[in-house]
């Protein structure tokens, strides 16, 4: 049996103070239908973090899964940008 394309998303860190989950805000640009001007949505996921390796600002893959929580269905699947630290 084949596995099915996942959706997959990029997204910023917003959030890691929860075991094993991040809160991933993802951004998308959009043009408004009547107006015809480009703007930004944005949604937030909650995303499976087996290791707690990834921390707030960063950027980071996430593909959807199976439901692991009531509110979460996406996994992690790679690191894009390590958040630069202060």
């Amino acid at each position: 049996m084949t596995e099915a394309n996942k959706r997959t998303l990029t997204g910023r860190v917003v959030s890691d103070k929860m075991d094993k989950t991040v809160t991933v805000l993802v951004e998308r640009r959009v043009k408004h239908p009547l107006l015809g001007k480009i703007i930004m949505r944005s949604k937030k996921y909650h995303a499976h973090d087996a290791n707690d390796e990834y921390r707030e600002g960063d950027i980071v893959l996430i593909e959807e899964c199976r439901p692991l929580a009531k509110t979460k269905a996406w996994q992690v699947i790679k690191l894009v940008e390590k958040s630069r630290g202060v």
